[in-house]
């Protein structure tokens, strides 16, 4: 239940702050543009860096970047029982609902 409030706060600053998402520019981004998935445009792309920049920290958008080129690399991550990648998926969720709610 904290995510959705997080979420929802993450939402409301990102709305506030005017960023533009045709202006990010970010390893997320990049990943996104490189990435061999039909959707993937610099307008949506552009759109997950500003989620990002909102909701992780570079170390983590460099981690989550990986998954555009080895999605296999997210499941390996959900499923291991390490505190750290807990903590990283946690987190990563929040990035994943917030951009599905400010990036469609």
């Amino acid at each position: 239940m904290k995510h959705l409030f997080l979420a929802a706060g993450l939402g409301l600053s990102i709305a506030a702050s005017g960023a533009a998402p045709a202006m990010a520019s970010g390893v997320i981004q990049n990943a996104c543009l490189k990435s061999d998935r039909p959707a993937a445009n610099r307008e949506l792309c552009a759109c997950l860096q500003v989620v990002a920049d909102a909701v992780l920290t570079p170390s983590y958008q460099k981690r989550g970047a990986e998954f555009f080129t080895d999605p296999h690399k997210s499941h390996e991550t959900r499923a291991s029982g390490r505190v750290a990648d807990e903590k990283f998926w946690e987190r990563w969720e929040v990035f994943a609902a917030t951009a599905v709610k400010h990036c469609q």
